[in-house]
Parts: C-alpha cells; sequence; structure tokens
C-alpha cells in the first residue's frame, strides 16, 4: 500500500487527493492521510516522558506497513512545515523498537503545493527522508497557485515510484 501523506488540510490535501487518482489510475493502492488529522503535541524530551501519544504510535504503524511514501507538504519560511518535523520526531520515539522501518529503504515522492516556488521544501524534505533512509524518486513534484499538476509529469512520476516499490518486495 502507497501512503500519501498530507501534512495539512487545504491545498496539500487536494494535491494528496489527485495524487490518489492517479495511483488508481496506474492501478497502484493508495491510502490518504493528513498529519492534522493525528493532532500530536509538540515533541520535547519532557513531553516524552509522560508517555508515548497514542496517535504517534498510530502513524508509526501506518508509516512502517506502506511500501511507499508520497509526502505532501508547504513550504514554511523556506522549509518544512513543523507538522511534519513534529510527526517525524514523534515516530523516532514511538517505542517501536524497529521504527526506522517506517523510512528505511522504502521508496519516496516529495511533493508540495506552495505559494512560492515550492522548491526549498522538496530539497529540505528529501534531505530528512533520505537521512531516515528512504529512497526518495529524484523528481518532486510541484505546484503553487500559478502551477496546476501536469496529469502527464504526475504519472510519470508516480510509475517511477510504482517500478522501485515493485523492484524492493
Amino acid at each position: 500500500m502507497h501512503l500519501i501523506i498530507s501534512a495539512t488540510k487545504n491545498n496539500n490535501q487536494k494535491l494528496a487527493e489527485s495524487l490518489k487518482l492517479t495511483t488508481d489510475e496506474l492501478a497502484m493502492e493508495s491510502q490518504v492521510i493528513c498529519l492534522e488529522d493525528y493532532d500530536l503535541p509538540v515533541y520535547t524530551p519532557a513531553r516524552e516522558q509522560e508517555g508515548i501519544p497514542e496517535n504517534a504510535k498510530i502513524l508509526t504503524d501506518i508509516f512502517t506497513k506502506a511500501s511507499s511514501l508520497i509526502l505532501c507538504a508547504p513550504e514554511y519560511n523556506g522549509s518544512m512545515p513543523p507538522i511534519v518535523n513534529n510527526a517525524i520526531a514523534w515516530i523516532s520515539r514511538s517505542g517501536n523498537e524497529d521504527w526506522r522501518a517506517a523510512f528505511n529503504e522504502k521508496p519516496a515522492i516529495v511533493a508540495t503545493h506552495s505559494g512560492g516556488g515550492g522548491l526549498k521544501v522538496t530539497q529540505a524534505m528529501r534531505a530528512q527522508l533520505e537521512h531516515l533512509g528512504a529512497l526518495v524518486v529524484p523528481r518532486p513534484v510541484i505546484t503553487n497557485f500559478s502551477k496546476n499538476l501536469n496529469p502527464d509529469s504526475a504519472k510519470d512520476i508516480l510509475g517511477q515510484l510504482k517500478i522501485l516499490a515493485n523492484a524492493l518486495r
């Protein structure tokens, strides 16, 4: 199952849903989730001492079971939105001894609908996911208010993900 993650609602959620339609066309079983729905507290060591939130455990399980990741996030101050960093922090501290399976050797695509160009957020997401061991497809999906999703490009990029995911099975 290919996991399509929208960091936030609105435009990135719409992008995630559009990518879901394309995965359906390519006969790729996929699921869309939105990180906002998990309402995780800000990660701090002190907060961790209070116990791992149940939603962090649920997210870790969903990420771990996915065959690939498609991360859609807006650009915040030239980088990733805090909700993405926070989710990754909680996944890494989820108590699951094999939390790295949520990312390690997992094919991934980075995507954005941003107010600006969107290149910086895709670079930041690529760096983070590769650091965690994911195999990020070279081409990102970048949309913004003046550049709509190109269906042919989306099919090409998702097709690369499908090939990579199948090869790693």
